[in-house]
């Protein structure tokens, strides 16, 4: 199959152009400027240039692609969703695949939700044969934004207390990146997820003081866990978001970790053999990916 990938060279998307190429299909990926290209092109993936925020240019690259079928990685979150699905349309490239999030069943309001919830009903709606994956928490290698940071947090400050909102005893439910992939792959392959929406997640759902519990364990440590009230926190996070041009967190990260966030995942079980690795493997397989990146870092320094 050839397959066109809208976010390819990403956490997620560099994963799955890689399982794509290894399931036999020929993958493009879209680009907007060199370093893109050039993390595609190291992959094995074709490259077309082209930004969702130029309708014309996008068009051009939809065109050049002559894919079977659009995997859409990209954030459903920034308002592209239109303008893929118009393109997708006119390019009469008809099975198309979206990444989605779980994220939009927040009781919170943020922005981004109504974006989202938005652009699955201009999916669904599109005349398109379209499948809609929805992830929770992705985790598995060294550039991810969860897991990774708690790992290093660990690994250098392992007396530094934990500290857990509520107590931690809020439901997760982490789904490895490279499970993820290899489902997204699978899905766009099968006509039987056509018109269907899937969770995408872990096994089983965890307590977040499991979840640093055995990000401890697979760091070697032994993590001093701090139960913190809520409100204060999330007052002093949205101080500093307030004040930062670019901020690392953000106040509804806090504030969502009081939200149990536990999915059924027996809808890509049945259709798709969905199988993802329980959270302790894929965080012990993590921390070894980071101690062997910082092993290659301190070669190349000498330090």
């Amino acid at each position: 199959m050839r397959l066109f990938v809208v976010g390819g060279s990403g956490f997620l998307g560099s994963r799955t152009v890689r399982h794509a190429l290894a399931a036999g299909h020929q993958v493009t990926g879209l680009a907007r400027g060199g370093s893109g290209a050039g993390r595609l092109t190291a992959l094995g993936a074709k490259v077309v240039r082209g930004d969702l925020d130029d309708a014309a240019a996008l068009r051009g690259a939809f065109a050049e692609t002559k894919a079977d079928a659009l995997l859409n990685i990209a954030s459903l979150g920034f308002g592209h969703a239109d303008t893929i699905v118009e393109t997708a349309v006119r390019a009469h490239l008809t099975r198309a695949l979206f990444v989605s999030t779980t994220g939009i069943f927040t009781a919170l309001d943020p922005p981004s939700k109504q974006t989202r919830l938005a652009a699955e009903n201009t999916i669904r709606t599109s005349g398109l044969d379209w499948t809609i994956i929805r992830p929770t928490m992705i985790y598995g290698g060294p550039d991810d934004r969860n897991m990774a940071r708690l790992l290093n947090l660990l690994q250098h400050w392992p007396m530094l207390p934990i500290p857990l909102p509520a107590g931690g005893h809020q439901l997760h439910q982490p789904v490895h990146v490279d499970d993820l992939a290899e489902l997204l792959v699978r899905a766009v392959e099968l006509d039987i997820t056509i018109g269907r929406t899937y969770n995408a997640a872990g096994p089983a759902p965890l307590t977040l003081r499991q979840v640093v519990e055995q990000a401890g364990a697979a760091a070697g440590r032994r993590p001093r866990c701090l139960p913190i009230p809520v409100r204060p926190v999330a007052a002093l996070i949205g101080s500093y978001e307030r004040r930062s041009a670019r901020p690392r967190l953000k106040r509804e990260q806090i504030s969502r970790l009081t939200e149990d966030k536990a999915f059924s995942i027996a809808d890509a079980v049945r259709d798709l053999g969905f199988a993802p690795r329980p959270f302790a493997t894929g965080i012990r397989q993590e921390a070894a990916l980071c101690r062997s990146q910082k092993a290659a870092r301190r070669g190349r320094t000498g330090r």
